[in-house]
C-alpha cells in the first residue's frame, strides 16, 4: 500500500495562533482560563486544554466575575464583548484575523445601506459572531434554495459575505445564484473563504484522483474537515472523516492500493502521524509526501499576550 500525505494539511495560521494564545494564557494567568466556545473545532485539542485547566463555555454567565476569558478562533459578536466589558472580565481576543475581516466587511456593508447576505451554516460559531455585527441587516443563506426564497427591501442594494470554512465550489454556486437574482450584487474585494481552507480543498481535489480511498483527520463538528471529505466523495472516491487512528476500519481497505491522507485546519499533526503508523503497521504502507501548494502565513498573538 502507498500513502499519499497531502500538503498542505492540518493546522492553519489562525489555529496556530489560537492554540498558542490559550497555552500562553494558561501559563501566564494560571488555570482556570475560560474560553468562549471551543478554541477550535477539534475534540483532541479541546480535551487536551481541559486537562491543562481551560474551561469551555457557551455563555458568559458561566464565567465568574473578574475571570480571564479567551475568545476562540471563530470570533464573537459585539454583544458578547459588551457584556464581558460590563462585567469586568479580562478578555483575550484570539479571533482569526480572517474572521475579523468578515466582521468588518459586514459592518461596512450594513452602514452603506446594503442587505448583507451571509453564506454559511446556521449555528456555526463563526456565523453566530458575524450575524451579531449587524443583526438587522444580515440574512443567512445555506444553499441555493434559500437564495430563491430571499426577500430584500432593495434588490439593487445587496451584498454578500461567506463563512471562511465553506466549500469553495458550494460557495461559488450559491454566489452565482445570488448574482442571477440580484445583478447589482456586490461582495468583498478579496475572497472570504480563507487561504488554508482553499489550499486544503485544492490539494484533495488534485490528489484524490490518484487514490482509491481518502482519510481526513478532523472532528465531526469541523466545517472545513467535513468539506474535505465531501470533495473526495464528489470526485467518486470513498472518503472517511476520522478523529484519530482508533476510528480507522480495516474493512475500508479491501482492494485499495493508494490512500490519500489529509487533515482539516484544526487537526493536530500528531493525529496524522498516528494514522501513518497505523497504516504502516497494518499494511506495511510506504509514505509519499504530495505537495500541491506551499504555505508561509503567520498571525501575531493577541495584543493582550504580546507584553
Amino acid at each position: 500500500m502507498r500513502v499519499l500525505l497531502a500538503n498542505p494539511r492540518g493546522f492553519c495560521a489562525g489555529v496556530n495562533m489560537a492554540v498558542a494564545s490559550l497555552e500562553l494564557a494558561i501559563q501566564r494567568f494560571g488555570p482556570p482560563v475560560y474560553v468562549y466556545h471551543e478554541i477550535v473545532h477539534n475534540r483532541w485539542v479541546v480535551d487536551r486544554f481541559r486537562r491543562l485547566g481551560a474551561v469551555f463555555v457557551d455563555a458568559l454567565g458561566e464565567v465568574p466575575d473578574g475571570a480571564v476569558v479567551l475568545y476562540s478562533a471563530h470570533g464573537v459578536s459585539p454583544e458578547i464583548r459588551r457584556v464581558a466589558a460590563q462585567r469586568g472580565l479580562r478578555t483575550i481576543d484570539a479571533t482569526c484575523p480572517l474572521v475579523t475581516k468578515v466582521h468588518r466587511e459586514a459592518v461596512r456593508f450594513a452602514r452603506e445601506g446594503f442587505t448583507v447576505v451571509l453564506v454559511g451554516h446556521a449555528g456555526h460559531d463563526e456565523v453566530l459572531g458575524t450575524l451579531g455585527e449587524a443583526p438587522d441587516a444580515i440574512v443567512l443563506v445555506e444553499d441555493e434554495d434559500d437564495v430563491d426564497r430571499l426577500k430584500v427591501p432593495d434588490p439593487d442594494r445587496v451584498a454578500f459575505l461567506t463563512q471562511t470554512t465553506l466549500s469553495v465550489d458550494d460557495a461559488a454556486r450559491i454566489v452565482d445564484r445570488l448574482r442571477r437574482r440580484f445583478p447589482k450584487l456586490v461582495g468583498p474585494a478579496k475572497d472570504d473563504i480563507c487561504y488554508a481552507t482553499q489550499n486544503r480543498q485544492e490539494a484533495v481535489r488534485a490528489l484524490s484522483r490518484r487514490a482509491e480511498l481518502v482519510l481526513v483527520v478532523g472532528s465531526q463538528n469541523s466545517s472545513n474537515s467535513q468539506r474535505l471529505a465531501e470533495i473526495a466523495r464528489a470526485a467518486g472516491v470513498p472518503s472517511h472523516l476520522i478523529d484519530d487512528a482508533s476510528q480507522i476500519d480495516p474493512a475500508w481497505f479491501s482492494g485499495v492500493e493508494t490512500v490519500l491522507l489529509t487533515a482539516g485546519a484544526s487537526a493536530p499533526e500528531s493525529l496524522v502521524a498516528d494514522c501513518v503508523r497505523w497504516l504502516e503497521d497494518r499494511f506495511g504502507a510506504s509514505v509519499e509526501s504530495a505537495t500541491v501548494r506551499q504555505e508561509n502565513v503567520h498571525f501575531p498573538l493577541p495584543k493582550e499576550l504580546r507584553a
